[in-house]
């Protein structure tokens, strides 16, 4: 990722595009004040630079039949780089595997999960994560209902003075 300078019209692009990621460069242009081509040229520089990862449409799970969705935690037996990447490798091959963390306390690692009912994760379970070489124990807890649940980052705090930010600087 290369250094960008973020000014309150990029921070503007950043919160609306998070709102609707499908906004055309017109209407962006119309809701921050900038011309069309101003709001091309900044989305194709915040991309380039690696602030825009990607754009994608969110699908909301239990629509499509996916109605458990459970957190769960994996410790493995031992710690080495390769049991590490042998099973951060497995997750990543894994669909029902939808987040996954290195963790810094109890467990190594912490999974979001999803599966259409509780038998087929408990099979995901016993068939797939405990089959990882180098699985010593897994912890699942099963979310009950959705509170709140959002892809759009804070951005507020973005504009504050700080000594540490490196790869963006503010305008």
């Amino acid at each position: 990722m290369t250094v960008i300078t973020i000014d309150k019209f990029d921070l503007q692009l950043l919160t609306e595009l998070q709102r609707d990621g499908q906004a055309t460069n017109s209407a962006l242009g119309n809701k921050i004040h900038l011309s069309t081509s101003q709001v091309s040229r900044r989305v194709l520089r915040m991309q380039e630079a690696g602030v825009i990862d990607h754009y994608a449409a969110i699908i909301e799970p239990v629509a499509v039949g996916l109605d458990v969705m459970a957190f769960t935690e994996v410790s493995l037996d031992h710690h080495s780089n390769s049991a590490s990447v042998r099973f951060e490798t497995a997750v990543e091959e894994m669909p029902e595997v939808m987040e996954c963390y290195t963790l810094a306390g109890r467990s190594d690692y912490l999974l979001r999960v999803v599966a259409p009912d509780l038998a087929a994760l408990s099979r995901f379970m016993t068939e797939k994560i405990l089959r990882i070489p180098g699985v010593a124990q897994v912890k699942s807890t099963v979310t009950l209902r959705k509170i709140k649940h959002t892809h759009v980052l804070p951005l507020d705090h973005v504009m504050q003075p700080t000594e540490n930010r490196k790869r963006i600087h503010f305008a």
